[in-house]
């Protein structure tokens, strides 16, 4: 079942509660960013007290916490199979938000904390018992935070990458946010090649090729699930208890985000204690694209203090 280790301390997943829905490798696009995975990420569907989540595990090589991964807007896991694969030590966990990708929509619309008290219910479910590291991409980000922020003793290190403290943000263009608005650039190819390097930033401006190659792991998310992604984050910010977070913090920014302004990514290194800045030359996705650069940076500030 999934590799499972006493390393990261959880006991094998009840038969009943998933259902298999097969292996997925990471394609081309993740061949061409990143070096091959130590494993294959195993996709299950897993019942969670009514709410089916479509979830990736990948195994990891050492000895390290496992690593809780939120992913941004609308994105489904397979966006971000270039950085799982350059994680070659550390176990993986990421799920599709409900209404995004494989896991369908709820009846209602959620709050970030109802999405943080699932996600910590689904790793008591796979059997991670003891401390998980925590990394968050954009919206995925502002997740994180609210993770580490509501299970402090249950998060111990913390990764914000391309993200802000939410409503407080120093916003990128109002013609770059108008896209956000609605998924187009999930459902429509054609689209994401014309403004995607205007939304996104960085190498995509100059690499149409990366482009396509992202639109091919896209799982276009639904509409429904993609305005209760939005809802979440309506009103949302970490101002308040920001600096009251204890987990060590390795905030991540592109130079090029036009999203999501550098001077957010500096506002979150100097109000969390005990968090510092790494910027990289490229834009919002740069965990994607430069994945091979910084996934060792990632998995050397999740080694520290492992023991």
């Amino acid at each position: 079942m999934l590799g499972l280790s006493s390393r990261t301390g959880r006991s094998a997943v009840p038969d009943e509660s998933v259902k298999g829905e097969g292996e997925r490798g990471g394609g081309g696009y993740a061949a061409a960013i990143a070096p091959p995975p130590v494993a294959r990420m195993e996709v299950r569907n897993i019942d969670l007290d009514g709410q089916e989540l479509r979830v990736g595990i990948r195994p990891g090589s050492g000895n390290l916490p496992p690593l809780l991964m939120f992913n941004g807007i609308g994105a489904n896991l397979e966006l971000v199979q270039p950085l799982v694969d350059a994680l070659d030590q550390v176990e993986v966990v990421i799920f599709d938000v409900p209404g995004v990708g494989g896991s369908p929509a709820p009846t209602l619309p959620y709050r970030f904390s109802t999405l943080a008290s699932l996600a910590d219910r689904l790793m008591t479910r796979l059997g991670y018992r003891q401390l998980v590291d925590v990394l968050g991409v954009s919206w995925g980000g502002a997740l994180a935070q609210q993770f580490a922020h509501q299970f402090p003793k249950r998060c111990r290190r913390l990764v914000l990458a391309s993200t802000s403290a939410g409503v407080v943000m120093v916003p990128g263009k109002l013609s770059v946010l108008s896209k956000l608005l609605v998924p187009r650039r999930y459902t429509d190819p054609d689209y994401l090649q014309k403004v995607g390097g205007q939304i996104y930033g960085g190498v995509y401006r100059r690499n149409p090729e990366l482009l396509r190659d992202h639109s091919r792991h896209i799982r276009s998310p639904g509409g429904r699930g993609y305005l209760y992604q939005l809802l979440a984050a309506w009103g949302w910010t970490s101002l308040p208890w920001l600096g009251s977070l204890r987990q060590p913090t390795l905030v991540m920014h592109g130079n090029d985000d036009p999203i999501v302004p550098l001077i957010n990514a500096k506002f979150l290194a100097a109000t969390i204690p005990n968090a510092r800045l790494h910027v990289v030359d490229d834009g919002h996705l740069f965990l994607v694209t430069r994945a091979r650069e910084v996934g060792p940076i990632v998995e050397g500030f999740l080694a520290q203090d492992a023991a």
